[in-house]
């Protein structure tokens, strides 16, 4: 470990759950635009009922990112958020995709979930 770095801890974790709440944002917005399509594609790959699983995936990319940008219940999203993308992993993979060009970015993602789950959003953060 690095002491002089620790100092820097509280802007590391503000720098990560930005860019985590932003590729949620990215991927959670267009869901919920198109929330009928999104409920019937969840439902025509498997995840039944798809009006459950398409909303539900939905609204906590959207909603539980924004919350996450304004590190607001940050631990309990980014735990929610890892517990999806651990979902998305083992469906990739059920379903024959590889590592590279698969579910890297998956996994990357259920990490920082699973770190500001532990670690909370840091100083910078309105809430816990």
């Amino acid at each position: 470990m690095i002491p002089v770095l620790l100092a820097f801890s509280d802007l590391a974790l503000f720098i990560l759950r930005v860019v985590f709440a932003g590729v949620f944002l990215v991927h959670g917005v267009p869901k919920i635009k198109n929330l009928k399509s999104t409920q019937e594609w969840f439902g025509s790959v498997g995840f039944k009922p798809g009006w459950f699983w398409g909303t539900l995936a939905a609204l906590l990319e959207t909603v539980g990112a924004a919350l996450i940008l304004l590190g607001l219940g940050t631990q309990p999203l980014g735990f929610l958020l890892a517990g999806q993308m651990a979902v998305v992993t083992l469906w990739k993979m059920k379903n024959g995709q590889k590592l590279s060009g698969g579910y890297e970015l998956d996994l990357l993602l259920m990490a920082i979930g699973l770190i500001l789950a532990t670690m909370g959003g840091g100083a910078l953060a309105l809430g816990f």
